[in-house]
């Protein structure tokens, strides 16, 4: 009960003194001092003993085991927030289950010009206009490499890889061996405990070719080559109609895949209820809540159609644990967020596991796995 209330009062001094002051600045300055801060005090031993302490929920109903790995909640940060794998002891100790750093590529990339990052708070959405900024794959997975044995312990860390987003790699064969190149390294690390390879990033110079069937297959032909010692998933994009991602999962089925993450950020505005003004010239593809229907369908049908064959990581829009349930009940194993934290403050990540395992015993279900599918009928 002391987290539970310390865990309310954080969430009130969020909400009505720090996201105040947070969101008066731009939210690219918001991020890099944040990012800046958390690398910090990440260094002191008595905050990474403290904050789980204070804040984080575990308990044996939460726990996971897929694709050979095991979590102790299935509650995980996603990809976007840290883009070069700097964070890994902080986001432990506030509270996630495990974690997706990146995206990183072969190659060091600035990203797309400034500002990355545009708020739409009556939305719950973040634009996103950042093109795969990151310090380049040979720098980051140093990073990794030097990370203390126990600070992987218990939580996995994924790494998603794309090709590097630099106008000299622009054409898909060309594109392939920049990614080889950055899963070599990565593979040939102890850690990461798992690999996402990102087709989908909304907003590279050289376009998402491998979000079509067969350069999708070329580059997996590739990637089973290597026989990686760790299990790979696939990033997939928010807009496909259900026949579109058909005929992606039959791709995916037939190589070394263990599993999905669904879904990216959403590209189509014209079908989102934006609640804020959002012109033209912003840039970016939407998150949050303007992915939360996109990714419920995406994780039903494939599911229905291949729930015994793929671990299903559902990101986008949750704020909450009534949220992450719904998307477990509708397949998925995982759950990803960012936007939900930003918004709610990282004690948010205790709050909705806490809340998530009394769900499930309400539903008389004693782990997440026994929870994952009863709302869809198999095929």
């Amino acid at each position: 009960m002391i987290k539970v209330a310390l865990r309310w009062l954080l969430t009130k001094i969020y909400r009505h003194i720090a996201k105040p002051i947070l969101f008066r600045f731009q939210p690219d300055e918001v991020h890099h001092g944040l990012v800046a801060l958390a690398v910090f005090l990440q260094r002191f031993s008595l905050v990474r003993w403290l904050l789980p302490r204070l804040i984080a929920h575990y308990e044996d109903r939460l726990r996971v085991e897929v694709a050979g790995l095991k979590f102790r909640n299935p509650i995980g940060l996603s990809a976007g927030f840290d883009k070069n794998v700097e964070l890994v002891p902080m986001m432990k100790a506030v509270g996630f289950g495990f974690m997706e750093g990146g995206t990183v590529t072969n190659r060091e990339a600035a990203g797309n010009p400034r500002p990355w990052f545009f708020r739409l708070p009556h939305t719950k959405s973040l634009v996103v206009h950042a093109g795969l900024a990151n310090q380049g794959v040979e720098r980051i997975a140093s990073r990794i490499d030097n990370y203390k044995d126990d600070t992987l312990v218990d939580f996995p860390l994924f790494v998603s890889v794309a090709h590097s987003n630099v106008p000299e790699v622009a054409d898909e064969a060309t594109m392939i061996e920049d990614c080889l190149r950055a899963i070599k390294r990565l593979a040939d690390l102890e850690q990461p405990s798992a690999l996402t390879l990102n087709i989908s990033c909304p907003n590279t110079c050289g376009g998402e070719p491998f979000v079509n069937p067969e350069p999708l297959d070329r580059l997996l032909e590739r990637i089973d080559e290597l026989q990686l010692k760790m299990p790979l998933f696939v990033k997939l994009p928010s807009y496909l109609d259900p026949i579109k991602l058909s005929n992606l999962m039959k791709v995916l089925a037939e190589h070394q895949v263990s599993g999905v993450v669904a879904c990216n950020l959403a590209k189509t505005r014209d079908t989102v209820d934006v609640r804020d003004g959002l012109t033209d010239d912003i840039r970016g593809g939407l998150s949050g809540k303007p992915v939360q229907q996109l990714s419920d369908r995406m994780i039903e049908q494939i599911y229905r159609e291949y729930g015994d064959r793929f671990v299903i990581i559902g990101v986008g829009g949750v704020f909450s644990a009534e949220d992450a349930y719904r998307k477990i009940k509708l397949g998925a194993s995982l759950i990803q967020m960012i936007t939900g934290v930003i918004f709610q403050g990282p004690q948010v990540v205790g709050t909705i596991n806490h809340e998530l395992a009394a769900l499930l015993k309400r539903d008389g279900y004693n782990s997440v796995r026994e929870a994952v599918g009863v709302d869809v009928k198999r095929s």
